[in-house]
């Protein structure tokens, strides 16, 4: 049966003979939010890297509503963070991870309002959207600066929210990103960052990733399926990689943003951007699964993704949202990863 699998995969990815004619296979796909990161399933099925399917995408823009589409096999397929999976878990959600796909790349800060110091933060304000990787990232820097969550009075607010009581003196604190980084630091200057995803000790704790999760009825009954959609996204990379400006171009497009903010995202070099995101190929993202041998980049290790996911679920107990440990296991599934492998498929690609 695993054999048979395979090559149904491969078969399908495969071109078909000129004049064949058939009705292709729907697979429901969503985004959490308009994201470059989450956009290379549609430039597969724009570039035809994915014969045989039709890849229908909606963008939820509501990470909450879409994971509860996943799970109730309204969609079959999801690009969202990965730092739900713990939540999805606990909850016994019908949804699992499949791969990571990009680690952010210093796109993600904590900024410090003017004249404040390190030291004068017990008791002050903090600003970070709630269950979120900005969340996250301020505790963990925190927790770094020996501030514990319970010593700051925590604000639940957007970067873009956050705007208004940073200038005001509202905030000590809060999580940021561009453009509104810059907007705070021109209109009070001497508020700067202090933290970012670049940061070495940020992203060895391999938390703040996009990922790619699946329904768990998609992938049983359908297993061909999924492990097409899974090889998809990896060609549709890898084209990205090979049409720098084109690709980028059609992200645009299809998330209907400028063509400059898509790059200031994900770059031009076809790999990554300081201050935006790392883009994995195949092989990078098969090694943090576990299932290749070799070291990831960013100060990953081989099969860390299960203490990535044990990590964000230690942190949600510390920040009040989650009460129990779950088995870090139950919420990824790199089995996929795995058949793609063993069957041979192999994509690695350094920035051009």
């Amino acid at each position: 049966m695993h054999k048979l699998t395979l090559a149904a995969v491969f078969a399908a990815t495969m071109a078909l003979p000129a004049g064949a004619a058939f009705a292709a296979q729907q697979v429901k796909i969503g985004i959490c939010v308009a994201w470059p990161g989450y956009s290379m399933l549609e430039v597969a099925s724009q570039k035809k890297l994915i014969p045989g399917y039709d890849l229908q995408i909606t963008d939820f823009e509501d990470p909450l509503a879409a994971h509860a589409a996943l799970a109730a096999g309204q969609i079959d397929v999801l690009g969202c963070t990965a730092d739900y999976t713990p939540v999805a878990v606990d909850a016994g959600l019908n949804e699992v991870l499949v791969t990571d796909l990009n680690p952010s790349y210093g796109v993600d800060h904590v900024v410090l309002a003017k004249g404040m110091k390190v030291s004068d933060l017990k008791g002050k304000k903090v600003a970070a959207p709630q269950a979120y990787i900005g969340q996250l990232l301020m505790g963990l820097w925190l927790d770094h600066e020996g501030i514990k969550p319970k010593d700051v009075t925590w604000v639940n607010l957007n970067a873009d929210e956050a705007v208004g009581p940073m200038l005001s003196g509202d905030l000590a604190a809060a999580y940021m990103y561009e453009p509104w980084i810059s907007k705070v630091e021109k209109a009070a200057p001497g508020t700067h960052s202090v933290v970012d995803t670049t940061d070495p000790e940020m992203l060895k704790t391999g938390i703040f990733m996009d990922a790619l999760y699946m329904n768990k009825d998609f992938i049983a009954k359908d297993r061909p399926a999924a492990l097409a959609v899974l090889k998809a996204e990896w060609e549709g990379r890898g084209y990205w990689h090979a049409h720098v400006k084109e690709t980028n171009a059609l992200i645009a497009k299809f998330l209907k943003w400028p063509e400059a903010d898509v790059e200031s995202v994900i770059g031009t070099n076809g790999k990554s951007l300081k201050g935006g995101i790392y883009v994995f190929d195949f092989d990078e993202a098969a090694r943090f699964c576990g299932v290749l041998d070799g070291t990831p980049p960013l100060g990953l290790t081989n099969g860390g993704i299960t203490k990535s996911i044990a990590l964000t679920n230690e942190w949600w107990i510390k920040l009040g949202l989650m009460k129990k440990k779950i088995d870090p296991a139950k919420g990824v599934d790199c089995s996929l990863m795995g058949d793609l492998v063993k069957a041979g498929y192999r994509q690695s690609f350094a920035a051009n």
